[in-house]
């Protein structure tokens, strides 16, 4: 287990190949998390590609200011039907074409998604999408 904020910055950035897979791999308490992203901001990706984060550290990430993390977060197969639903209102094309590319994203949502979306290239990247998976 990650005990540490420190921990993780040094196995994340280790190159040794076991260190380097711990933290993809281990899990952290809730608290380690938020130090890492408290005191180590450039880390966020990395938290995110962990296949143990919890989904309320996901929740908090998917409200950062910087649509690359907003982004990471929409890329993981794990997220909630709440988490879902939050990203899929991003004003961000990037976070929302990932979103769409998510192959765990509810049909309504999806939908709804496409719904909303004003911007013509994502509206064309939704409706490939779309053809592709949902119909």
């Amino acid at each position: 287990m990650i005990s540490s904020a420190e921990e993780f910055k040094r196995l994340r950035e280790s190159e040794i190949e076991a260190e380097y897979h711990r933290a993809a791999h281990e899990e952290a308490n809730e608290t380690v998390w938020r130090d890492v992203i408290g005191k180590f901001p450039e880390m966020k990706k990395w938290v995110i590609c962990n296949k143990t984060v919890p989904l309320s550290i996901l929740k908090l990430l998917a409200k950062d200011k910087d649509a690359d993390v907003r982004t990471e977060v929409a890329r993981k197969r794990k997220l909630s039907r709440e988490l879902f639903i939050l990203l899929s209102q991003d004003q961000d094309v990037g976070v929302l074409h990932t979103l769409a590319l998510n192959k765990k994203i509810p049909s309504d949502i999806f939908d709804t998604l496409s719904a909303n979306i004003k911007d013509e290239w994502l509206l064309e990247k939704l409706r490939e999408i779309e053809s592709r998976c949902f119909r």
